[in-house]
């Protein structure tokens, strides 16, 4: 069965931190360029930061949007089939169900219409 399932969100208090896991299952992660996003209450889902693939068919570089940089961190652990998404600093305003979803690595990895493999969303709720 081909899926990507996300886990490791939860409540966290401002400036603490969460580790957001991506499993594939079914498919190779690493053949695919990952990108994580989030959608907050009312708002529509954007495109956060992502990574290309680095089995050769892109160069395994990352993207950051502003609004995470220097906070948040995307890695990835192929024996494990796994993306991680490493935050730090939380923030109010980074509430939101975040996603992962795989996309073909022919493109800039920020080019996030291209995505179209999506797992089924975490909470993370930041708040005192």
């Amino acid at each position: 069965q081909v899926q990507l399932v996300e886990s490791g969100g939860g409540l966290v208090q401002p400036g603490g931190s969460l580790r957001l896991s991506c499993a594939a299952s079914g498919f190779t992660l690493d053949y695919y360029d990952i990108g994580w996003f989030r959608q907050a209450p009312g708002k529509e889902r954007e495109g956060v930061l992502c990574i290309s693939s680095s089995d050769g068919r892109s160069d395994g570089s990352t993207y950051y949007t502003n609004s995470v940089k220097g906070r948040f961190t995307i890695s990835r652990d192929n024996a494990k089939n796994t993306v991680y998404l490493q935050m730090n600093s939380l923030k109010p305003e980074d509430t939101a169900v975040y996603y992962c979803a795989t996309g073909p690595p022919r493109s800039s990895c920020s080019r996030w219409s291209k995505y179209d493999k999506w797992g089924q969303g975490t909470q993370v709720t930041v708040s005192s």
